[in-house]
């Protein structure tokens, strides 16, 4: 289990997740909002109608989610949520150089 950052345009979160995910995080997070968001029966819950427009609502929470029922057999999991970090700019010593995705 490696470390990564993750956040939905609001303050990052620090998780564990599989090494897989950690080392190619791009490629999951971009399966995940997508494709599975916007094609799975079981991401219907996501998707809500507004003005005739279909929309995804989630966060990366719900990302971790989708890991642990869908995809890997190791369980993520949240570490901590970095108060007043809204980039990587200014990121504790202790996690820069760590995977990171803006959903």
């Amino acid at each position: 289990m490696k470390n990564v950052l993750l956040s939905a345009d609001s303050a990052i979160s620090v998780f564990s997740v599989p090494n897989e995910v950690a080392d190619n995080l791009e490629k999951y997070c971009l399966e995940f909002c997508n494709h599975w968001l916007q094609e799975s029966p079981d991401a219907a819950k996501y998707r809500v109608k507004t003005g005739g427009i279909v929309c995804v609502c989630y966060t990366e929470k719900d990302f971790i989610d989708y890991l642990n029922q869908y995809i890997c057999d190791e369980q993520s999991e949240l570490i901590t949520t970095l108060t007043d970090v809204f980039g990587e700019y200014n990121l504790p010593d202790e996690y820069i150089g760590l995977p990171y995705f803006n959903f």
